[in-house]
């Protein structure tokens, strides 16, 4: 089986490394990156991977290039981990590469941002591709060195997977198959897409954590930080409750979707249930959204967005990252289009995601232009 990654960032690389333990796998990454690329090729090719415990595990991918021919030949499995803001571009690139000769299973971790809609309008002249995506990321990872090696925070305790809804059973049954071949945690196959749109995720996280730090009254609205600052272990209460406020606005929009469409969607729980049973004895304190956020330890280390400010001395967050073009610009749009389109109030979600657009001023696209036209009564 010939897997092909697209995109060599944290997820990518620590999947490629992971991928190359087994036998018989062989393992191509599509990369934008042209260092990444160049040092494949000039150097001895092994990607390195740090485990929670310390062990080292190595691997050279059979290709790392920004050739897309090259990296989809012969492919039976495509993997999209590059951000929801890259998608578009990088869908419409490969689409006269891919495989014309098999089934090709193209697909999306994590699978937000309705890449599943994305993907059927831009990939609709290639009708042997079965389009699917992951409901989130099967390991936290961090501290990457592009191309050298990356370090796997925590590992979800069960994988959830779906298919875009024209899909048909069999297909499932291979998806599920080439997926627990992959992953060491079960993979378990969700009913709709849309247990994949709606799960809550970083589209409400990072947002929320935003408008508490820098956001109307915030502590760092007018003033550099002083130190690097970690998502979730520094995490105010204000931005917790702020999140919780969101999450229950998502869970409005859940059982609209439920209600319009007749489906069951009983898998979108609420974030803090979410959490907790994806990341189990990590999580030291799970009593709130707060204590939750600020004890478990696979979110340990991971830092908020910060640069140089240009201004003078301090740090201000970068309005390059991807909390910005990915979360919001893709991902809580989406969710604020949805709730227009249901008349479901989400005044927390709709708050933290005009705030951002004023912040960053700069967005052009988003994810409702692949949203279908008649959704909710087709999609």
């Amino acid at each position: 089986m010939k897997v092909t990654i697209c995109g060599a960032g944290r997820t990518g690389h620590l999947n490629a490394v992971l991928f190359k333990q087994h036998q018989g796998l062989t393992v191509s990454v599509l990369t934008g990156a042209a260092a990444v690329a160049n040092r494949w090729t000039s150097g001895d090719g092994v990607w390195c991977a740090e485990m929670p415990d310390g062990q080292v595990l190595s691997g050279r991918p059979d290709y790392v290039g920004t050739d897309p021919g090259e990296a989809l030949t012969d492919t039976d499995l495509v993997i999209v981990t590059q951000p929801a803001h890259a998608r578009p571009a990088l869908l419409g690139d490969f689409a006269r590469h891919l495989p014309r000769d098999r089934r090709v299973y193209a697909g999306a971790i994590p699978g937000f941002c309705g890449f599943d809609w994305l993907a059927a309008k831009t990939l609709s002249a290639t009708d042997n591709v079965v389009i699917w995506g992951m409901k989130d990321v099967p390991h936290t990872a961090f501290d990457l060195v592009p191309g050298e090696r990356v370090r796997m925070g925590g590992a979800k305790a069960q994988l959830f997977a779906a298919l875009h809804r024209r899909e048909t059973a069999a297909s499932r049954a291979k998806l599920q198959a080439m997926l627990s071949r992959l992953y060491e945690a079960p993979v378990a196959m969700l009913q709709d897409y849309l247990e994949i749109t709606l799960t809550p995720g970083n589209a409400l996280m990072h947002p929320a954590v935003l408008y508490a730090l820098i956001g109307p009254g915030a502590p760092w609205e007018d003033k550099p930080f002083d130190r690097p600052f970690c998502w979730w272990s520094d995490c105010p209460r204000a931005g917790a409750e702020l999140l919780e406020d969101c999450d229950a606005e998502n869970q409005a929009i859940r059982h609209a979707v439920e209600s319009r469409l007749g489906i069951d969607l009983s898998s979108v729980k609420p974030l803090r249930q979410e959490l907790i049973e994806a990341y189990g004895s990590q999580i030291e304190d799970d009593r709130t959204m707060y204590t939750l956020l600020r004890t478990n330890r696979a979110y340990a280390g991971i830092h908020a967005p910060l640069v140089p400010n240009p201004d003078g001395p301090g740090l201000v967050i970068d309005r390059a990252s991807r909390a910005f073009h990915e979360d919001v610009a893709f991902g809580q749009s989406l969710l604020v289009e949805l709730a227009a389109r249901l008349e479901v109030a989400t005044p927390a979600i709709t708050k933290t995601y005009n705030w951002a657009l004023n912040y960053h001023g700069g967005f052009t696209e988003g994810a409702p232009a692949c949203l279908p036209i008649n959704w909710p009564e087709e999609g």
